[in-house]
């Protein structure tokens, strides 16, 4: 090596072309293995020892790593004021979502307290709010109407309830949602505990924001009901948001006008106090608790007003104070729900990962997958034993518990104490809640899953992919429901994936003069190809969805048509051996003439014969000579009347180089396969490059790899890539090496100095 000073932007290096066998003798390339064996493994895992003990502890408990380092000079007022106002948030949210999940809002508020205390134990994010939340909520509701739907629970005669037994279907629904949550909490703690956090990235983004977008339009249909004071139908499976909207509109003639007043007096102070929150956050130490407020406002109006007897508004019912003791679960019922039980493990721990991460990379601090999965699937589990459901990470509260100051999930615990405070002495006294106003509160904390809509115009000016993704998961959660549109949606997303390696970009490269750069012909005007030299890239790994067609592009960028070139080559092997065959019948005529040709000689000698026998063996022989002259012609030039046109439009020497005719490139004769993009191979892609090496080398083309990574080459040695046919003396560390030992096998000397080591940027 050897290296020269130089100016800004400008390099020189020189130093030999580097093929594999060079390079493993440059770099020293070592045989030795840093990982441990499977049994030195096994000793490290099985190991014992208090170090290992309370590392183990501290992992499986992170609240042991932190609280006992808590700095309450640091931490504790902005805490304290966090806590305080995600509290305050917790107790409209709770009951509101409860109803998405058709479940009594006191249950809302059960889940707003044991979830929150388990991941103050077992969490690693420190400022996101578990919680209810309206994606998780609507689709536990859709699994508790559909097992225990109105229908089942009809009495005799009728009353004020339309004959329905509330008490009886709203147990129902709570053993439901309880026995769901549990086990949604169970594959949670079961993929934490064999490392399977990585499965969420396989839900991209594009993918999230378009189900949380189609989960937001299913939640706003089913609040409508109680905005306009209506009782629709229950639908369910594919269309049933389409059918539940039709019923809908049917209804609105039977519209409750007080109901509706009280939804849109609610609806206007929630979003214009919103907005001035939105408007002033920076100067407010505090966002207005607008919803409390607002929940407060409207209890006190219909308590006082009697617009329950009046005008027969629906109200939230009694509110029992005091905490239940826990139950188990149903587990009859796990096979029946099973399915609902993934889904929501799945989005309810996409949703609370991504906000962990967005605020522990604006925090600096990090955030375990893989606990995180652990910590919300105990939440789960264990809240569910307490007659919770399903919960999850909440945007708007996170917010608010960042913004007002939260450093730690002791501001958790202290929203948790204020649910706690509301269970045991205040939540009898909202059983004059109107619901609708509990609707409005779903409605405005929409506004951030329908902004996403947004998401179409940007993603149509940046990837069109994405665009297809966030489209047909935000149709298909539509259209199909909640549970099969995220199973197509995944299924879409995944195949997208397949396609983009399936279909990559095929480009022949050529060289940008006095640089080293070999870059695509039909993207840089000053990419010249080298004159015999084709050298060819795909943008993706090469591996069995396309394999075939990496062969079909190469022919193609090439112009070399294999398929056409073995034939014409066997069409002329065929004629060589006619010929070959013809010649050696005419060298065994030619031997006959002169066995004649003598015994004509002795028969003159001894028969003294006359002139006219002279003549006939001379004309003879003269006849014999032009037919052995021809025969001495190389037939491999002539045309053959019987071959096919693409044999003689082939044009083929018998030495086996390609004229001008040929259907390749004219003067073709080297082959670079840059494989710099490709990341691993696998037996169909060993295969296909065999086969490359071979049929190109039948017709005399030499075929050289460039640019594969070390694990790469490690793969193809395990496959038994190389022999004595292919050696590694074929592999160069960049297409500018092979190229250059091309140049040098070939002695064209003036193409190398023109591509001179010395590269100017």
């Amino acid at each position: 090596m050897e290296d020269r000073k130089c100016s800004d932007g400008e390099y020189f290096v020189k130093r030999r072309v580097l093929d594999e066998l060079r390079l493993d003798e440059v770099a020293q390339k070592g045989t030795w293995s840093t990982k441990p064996t499977v049994g030195e493994r096994m000793r490290e895992y099985l190991r014992c020892s208090v170090p290992r003990l309370k590392q183990a502890a501290l992992s499986r408990i992170p609240v042991l790593s932190w609280l006992p380092h808590y700095s309450f000079r640091d931490n504790a007022v902005g805490d304290l004021v966090s806590g305080c106002s995600v509290g305050i948030m917790h107790l409209p949210q709770g009951m509101a979502y409860a109803l998405l999940a058709s479940l009594r809002p006191v249950f809302g508020l059960y889940t707003s307290l044991y979830p929150v205390l388990v991941y103050f134990i077992f969490g690693t994010s420190r400022h996101i709010s578990i919680g209810t939340f309206a994606v998780i909520s609507i689709m536990v509701g859709s699994v508790t109407e559909r097992l225990a739907p109105d229908s089942n629970f009809i009495v005799n005669g009728t009353n004020e309830t339309g004959g329905v037994d509330l008490d009886a279907r709203d147990e129902s629904r709570v053993r439901i949602a309880c026995s769901l949550t549990v086990l949604a909490g169970i594959f949670q703690i079961l993929l934490g505990v064999v490392r399977f956090g990585f499965v969420v990235t396989y839900l991209s983004e594009p993918l999230v924001r378009g189900y949380t977008t189609g989960s937001a339009c299913h939640v706003c249909v089913s609040q409508l009901k109680y905005l306009f004071g209506v009782t629709p139908a229950r639908f369910t499976g594919p269309l049933s948001l389409i059918y539940t909207l039709v019923d809908l509109c049917r209804l609105l003639p039977q519209t409750k006008v007080p109901e509706l007043v009280v939804s849109l007096v609610a609806l206007s102070v929630l979003i214009v106090v919103k907005e001035v929150n939105a408007c002033y956050r920076q100067k407010l130490p505090l966002p207005i608790p607008i919803e409390m407020i607002v929940i407060i406002a409207a209890t006190v109006i219909t308590h006082f007003c009697g617009l329950t007897s009046k005008y027969n508004v629906d109200v939230v019912g009694e509110i029992p104070s005091g905490l239940k003791a826990p139950q188990a679960p149903d587990t009859t019922l796990f096979s029946e729900v099973i399915g609902d039980a993934f889904a929501i493990a799945i989005v309810g721990y996409a949703i609370n990962i991504s906000l962990g991460k967005t605020f522990a990379l604006k925090h600096g601090y990090k955030v375990d997958s893989n606990q995180e999965l652990v910590a919300l699937g105990l939440s789960n589990t264990i809240g569910g034993f307490f007659q919770c459901y399903s919960v999850t990470s909440s945007l708007s509260r996170s917010l608010v518990q960042e913004s007002t100051g939260g450093k730690t999930q002791v501001a958790g615990v202290i929203s948790s104490f204020i649910v706690l405070i509301t269970v045991l002495k205040i939540g009898s006294l909202f059983s004059d809640l109107p619901k609708a106003v509990l609707s409005t509160i779903v409605f405005v904390n929409l506004k951030g899953m329908f902004k996403q809509f947004t998401d179409v115009p940007l993603l149509w000016k940046t990837n069109k992919v994405d665009l297809m993704v966030w489209l047909v998961t935000f149709s298909s959660t539509i259209l199909l429901n909640l549970d099969i549109g995220l199973a197509v949606s995944i299924g879409f997303s995944m195949l997208t994936v397949i396609f983009r390696t399936q279909l990559p970009r095929y480009s022949i490269l050529g060289h940008v003069s006095g640089t080293d750069l070999y870059l695509d012909t039909e993207t840089y005007k000053q990419a010249k190809e080298i004159p015999g030299i084709k050298i060819f890239r795909s943008s993706a790994t090469i591996y069995y969805t396309n394999a075939e067609m990496y062969l079909e592009a190469l022919q193609e960028k090439s112009g070399i048509e294999i398929a056409k070139l073995l034939t014409a080559k066997k069409k002329r092997d065929a004629k060589l051996k006619r010929q070959q065959k013809k010649e050696k019948s005419k060298n065994k005529a030619k031997k006959q003439s002169k066995a004649e040709s003598q015994l004509s000689t002795v028969a003159e000698r001894r028969l003294s014969a006359g002139q006219k026998a002279d003549v006939v063996v001379s004309s003879r022989t003269e006849t014999s000579t032009n037919e052995l002259d021809k025969g001495r012609v190389n037939w491999a030039y002539q045309h053959d009347a019987t071959a096919s046109d693409s044999d003689s439009d082939a044009g083929c020497h018998v030495d086996g180089s390609i004229t001008q005719a040929s259907p390749r490139a004219p003067a073709t004769h080297s082959v670079v396969l840059d494989v710099s993009t490709t990341g691993f191979v696998d037996t169909v892609a060993v295969k296909t490059l065999k086969n490359i090496f071979r049929d190109f080398g039948e017709i005399d083309l030499d075929v050289y790899l460039a640019g594969c990574q070390a694990c790469v080459v490690e793969q193809l040695e395990t496959a038994g890539f190389f022999s004595e046919s292919l050696p590694k003396s074929r592999l160069f560390v960049s297409v500018h090496d092979a190229v250059l030992h091309i140049l040098n096998t070939l002695r064209r000397t003036d193409l190398v100095l023109d591509m001179t080591c010395s590269t100017q940027m």
